[in-house]
């Protein structure tokens, strides 16, 4: 029998293209009309295509590499300037993909930062490099590793004693720490701090004083490669890499179904049997990979008679609190911001990476305060792309689209909810950018306002959570999404999660949906 999908998302589609080449032809179920999850573009307006959810980021290059994404037209640009963030006192704060530009351009903020950020690179480059080993592997069996896994672990071990004793010392102390204080510790200026604080609390829901929140910093640099992080984007936006994987799937011997929810997962006592549609359909496999996010999985589709009471309760306790809006625009033109007036670059280099809004680290954590009990902050903290500056088919000639990720928005609202909060939620984010962008509320034409229970209800997160679970200390590598069950399997034979429910967790790399074919594979050999 033919191994089944639960989920057309990029994860989903990566482990069909591998199944497919391995010659196991998968069936991919596909509850919405279009495949790609959450990485999708479409319409706002028309002639106006945006990123849906995932504005920035890439499928791993070894992956492209393997499944030949290239050879079906994907195409990445990456900036060579990584971000822009205004000040509070109208300056513009400009970073580079390359050190020693960005070391002049900090000049003019703080010698000392200019003078330090050569070495933040060099230490960002180390934690990358071992860091980037442990997110290709498959997390080892805790109890019983095998010899494969023992000699993967050998060589990180290698790769960590290579760092060297001051290093490992560093990382070590830098894993828990908060990201303010790990910020502090390399950078004097406040917009600064913020910037590289901001990378370790995107989607999480912890804020930048947080314990443990430099984990998502180190996460972002072993993809990123960059201390405040450096965004990649697909021509044609994230849906033009769910087109390409789907080619390759497909083409391989794979078939795509949509408009084609799962309603159960159907098992006995030797494991899967089947699963049934919402349409009523049944279709026999004793093998499923599930791209839906572990409690989505294990607390929705199976029959929870089938799971051990300690199972599900540690289930049951996965933390999957979304804490992220998006809001994407059509503009009539370039926003002009006012801190790049004294600026000495061009608004379309200066825009092209991220757009940083807060101030300062406090600024930061005020906002994650607010969530807290359930209110979203008045001054919230944004990130900003605006993609149609290095991909002209996402928008006309002159014109623009703009994604903004908006951080923190409670997925529970201690009053009201998100269905009645949606025009304010946009509302908010176009005063937001106007304190800094005075003319970007004429320039808007049309706009589009995706809130954590749109994530929950339309895209089927958990919670709303973007990563389908957070990134902490105790849910990452063998502890996701659960201490035991982290190499993909469940306590049901037969039934895996591919998503980013699992190791190495969120983002477009399609690691995991990697990660979980080649288990399946050494598996059913």
């Amino acid at each position: 029998m033919r191994p089944v999908i639960i989920g057309a998302g990029h994860n989903g589609l990566v482990a069909a293209a591998y199944l497919a080449r391995a010659g196991r032809k998968p069936l991919v179920l596909e509850r919405r009309s279009e495949v790609g999850g959450c990485a999708v573009t479409h319409e706002i307006h028309p002639g106006f295509r945006a990123p849906a959810l995932a504005h920035a980021g890439v499928v791993r290059d070894d992956i492209a590499r393997d499944l030949g994404l290239e050879q079906q037209g994907l195409h990445v640009v990456r900036p060579e300037t990584t971000l822009f963030a205004p000040s509070a006192d109208g300056r513009a704060l400009i970073l580079s993909r390359d050190p020693r530009k960005t070391s002049q351009a900090l000049a003019a903020w703080s010698p000392k930062d200019a003078e330090r950020w050569p070495e933040f690179q060099a230490a960002t480059d180390d934690i990358a490099r071992v860091l980037d080993r442990l997110l290709r592997l498959v997390p080892p069996s805790i109890d019983r590793p095998s010899p494969s896994e023992l000699w993967d672990l050998l060589r990180l071990g290698k790769d960590i004693r290579g760092l060297g004793r001051e290093r490992l010392y560093q990382v070590l102390r830098w894993g828990p720490m908060a990201v303010a204080d790990f910020a502090a510790e390399w950078c004097e200026t406040p917009l600064l701090r913020a910037v590289v604080a901001a990378r370790g609390t995107f989607g999480a829901n912890a804020g930048p004083w947080s314990a443990g929140t430099t984990l998502g910093w180190m996460l972002q640099a072993a993809s990123e490669r960059h201390p405040a992080g450096a965004p990649s984007f697909v021509v044609g936006g994230p849906g033009s890499l769910a087109a390409a994987l789907a080619v390759v799937a497909t083409s391989a011997g794979a078939e795509i179904r949509t408009n084609a929810g799962v309603a159960r997962i159907e098992v006995d006592d030797s494991g899967v049997t089947a699963v049934v549609l919402e349409s009523g359909e049944s279709i026999a496999t004793d093998t499923v990979l599930s791209n839906a996010d572990p409690k989505r999985t294990l607390l929705g589709l199976v029959d929870p008679m089938r799971l051990t009471p300690s199972f599900l309760q540690q289930i049951r306790n996965y933390r999957t609190s979304g804490v992220t809006a998006t809001v994407n625009f059509a503009l009539d033109g370039l926003p002009a911001f006012t801190a790049l007036a004294k600026a000495n670059v061009a608004a379309e280099t200066a825009l092209a990476g991220r757009i940083h809004i807060g101030p300062d680290v406090d600024y930061i954590e005020r906002a994650f305060d607010c969530s807290k009990y359930g209110r979203l902050s008045d001054r919230p903290w944004l990130e900003a792309v605006i993609p149609s500056l290095s991909d002209s088919t996402l928008a006309p000639v002159g014109k623009h689209v703009m994604s903004v990720y908006v951080q923190w928005a409670p997925h529970r609202l201690r009053e009201g909810d998100w269905d009645q909060m949606r025009e304010s939620l946009g509302d908010l984010v176009v005063r937001t950018l106007a304190e800094y962008a005075p003319d970007l509320p004429r320039r808007v034409l049309a706009g589009e306002v995706i809130t954590p229970l749109d994530l929950e209800r339309t895209y089927g997160l958990t919670g709303g959570q973007i990563f389908h679970g957070e990134h902490s200390l105790d849910q990452i590598f063998t502890m996701r999404p659960v201490i035991g069950w982290a190499q993909h399997r469940t306590p049901i034979r037969g039934l895996y999660l591919c998503g980013a429910g699992t190791h190495p967790g969120g983002g477009l790399s399609g690691a995991p949906g990697a990660h979980a074919a080649r288990v399946v594979l050494s598996d059913r050999s």
